[in-house]
């Protein structure tokens, strides 16, 4: 199930993204980003709606997705 970015409050948000780049480990290529510049580029994502946020009933757990594999998955 997909949760509306809005029906978060921003620390909840900023919460999840933080433990989804320090879980993930994401490749920013050959520059070392910030961590803050990690979050901004997700919510960036999130924004745009290139990447999703999704609940898990099964796993009871949230995490963030690119939308064409969470589709895939459907």
């Amino acid at each position: 199930m997909i949760i509306p970015l809005e029906q978060l409050n921003q620390d909840t948000l900023g919460a999840i993204i933080e433990d989804f780049i320090l879980r993930e480990g994401t490749d920013y290529g050959d520059i070392e980003a910030t961590k803050e510049n990690k979050i901004a580029q997700v919510m960036l994502q999130l924004e745009q709606g290139s990447a999703v946020l999704v609940y898990s009933e099964l796993h009871e757990s949230v995490n963030i997705l690119p939308k064409d594999q969470f589709e895939q998955g459907l």
